[in-house]
C-alpha cells in the first residue's frame, strides 16, 4: 500500500549532519517530520574492528511510496560509506497525524 506510513531510522555522526539531512528530507517532501534524538553510543563491527562511536539517531516519518526516493537521497548525502537505513511500517496511529504525513509527502 503506497500510502502506508513508515518510520525510517538512521544515525548521523553529529548534530550538524543530523539537522542538515533532516531539513533536506522535509524540504524535498520526502519526510513530513524528522526527529533527532539525544546522543547515543553505537558499538558495531566495521572492517575487522569493533568500533565505538557517538551518534545522533533520526526517526523519519514518511509513506511507503516515498521510501525509495528517501533512501536514495539519504545515501547520496550521508557521510557514512554504509549508513544505517531501517524501514519500519507503522501499524496504527492517530488518524489525523497519519493523514498529515500523507498530505505533506504526496
Amino acid at each position: 500500500m503506497s500510502d502506508e506510513i513508515c518510520l525510517v531510522l538512521t544515525t548521523c555522526p553529529d548534530r550538524e549532519t543530523a539537522e542538515r539531512l533532516s531539513a533536506m528530507l522535509v524540504e524535498q517532501r520526502l519526510a513530513a517530520c524528522v526527529s533527532a534524538g539525544a546522543v547515543v553510543t553505537s558499538i558495531y563491527p566495521w572492517q575487522g574492528a569493533i568500533e565505538t562511536e557517538s551518534e545522533i539517531p533520526l526517526t523519519i516519518k514518511t509513506t511507503r511510496a516515498r521510501v525509495h526516493a528517501l533512501k536514495n537521497e539519504l545515501v547520496r548525502h550521508h557521510p557514512y560509506e554504509v549508513p544505517e537505513v531501517l524501514v519500519v511500517p507503522v501499524a496504527d496511529g492517530l488518524d489525523d497525524y497519519l493523514q498529515w504525513i500523507r498530505d505533506w509527502v504526496q
